[in-house]
């Protein structure tokens, strides 16, 4: 069934979360990084949440609004085809827990492709003074369906990657274990615990014919990568984080993580799995001035 572009401009929320220790350890642990800033909550007494942490709250919110797009729509079938396209994440500053955080979803855009319908939801994540903390972004791809009504992208600050060099900067191996998706899934506390990310037979019903990674693990773990070997262990000097999704990370995999350039207060990246595809394009991490 299409989905009725007229879904455009409406809101969820604001969702309240309680953000606790134990959780944005469990996600460090979870993308098997041992930052101390992530896990050492005796050490410096300031004890942050990795910088795609906010992806965790946008996840569960993002569930939240399928009642929204079923109304819209949208079969229950079509819903588990989607699969994640873009990532925008500004960075006001980094999770302290523990904090009460709050989460407005909004649709922001829809526009058909290929391969199906791309659509665009805007996540304001703010803390209990309504300051804000981060907003996120996040385009899907629901996969053969169509859309009804006027096309309304979803303006689109992503930058590209420079092409043409002959080396990279630094390259770094990710070994991406069978179990993967579940222990992500599992401590990013993910409201769908059975999907095609975590089920065979949710996999199946989705048209897949294995459980796939998500991409926004996969970018995890690059960002980790690129904080212990370009930014000396330190997150918080990170402002932006954007990047374009592309083959499906199956599991077991090799992943390949390459920083192709830094240009001033930017650090390219791309992340290829073990055949050579693309998992993730256009990958840039920009730092604040």
């Amino acid at each position: 069934m299409p989905c009725d572009s007229r879904i455009i401009g409406q809101s969820l929320g604001p969702l309240d979360y309680d953000v606790d220790p134990f959780w944005t350890m469990a996600y460090a642990a979870g993308i098997g990084d041992s930052n101390p800033r992530y896990l050492d909550s005796m050490g410096s007494g300031e004890l942050i949440a990795h910088p795609v942490f906010p992806a965790c709250l946008a996840t569960r919110a993002r569930w939240r609004m399928e009642p929204m797009f079923l109304a819209a729509g949208l079969t229950p079938e079509e819903s588990l085809r989607s699969v994640h396209a873009t990532q925008e994440m500004i960075l006001e500053r980094l999770i302290r827990p523990p904090e009460k955080l709050s989460v407005t979803a909004t649709v922001t855009g829809m526009e058909r492709r290929r391969a199906g319908t791309l659509v665009t939801t805007h996540f304001d994540i703010r803390d209990s003074a309504n300051e804000p903390v981060s907003t996120i972004n996040w385009g899907r791809l629901w996969r053969g369906v169509d859309m009804t009504g006027p096309e309304r992208p979803a303006s689109s600050n992503l930058p590209a990657c420079p092409t043409g060099a002959a080396t990279h900067r630094a390259s770094y191996q990710i070994p991406i274990a069978v179990t993967a998706a579940i222990v992500y899934t599992a401590c990013a506390r993910a409201d769908n615990q059975v999907s095609f990310h975590t089920d065979t037979t949710a996999a199946k019903r989705s048209g897949l014919h294995a459980p796939l990674l998500m991409g926004v693990a996969g970018l995890a773990m690059s960002v980790s990568r690129i904080v212990d070997g370009e930014l000396g262990g330190d997150p918080e000097s990170i402002a932006r984080i954007s990047c374009r999704f592309r083959a499906m990370v199956f599991m077991p995999n090799q992943l390949t993580l390459n920083v192709t350039a830094r240009d001033g207060d930017r650090i390219y990246f791309e992340l290829l799995t073990s055949a050579g595809d693309h998992a993730i394009r256009d990958g840039v991490l920009e730092l604040r001035r």
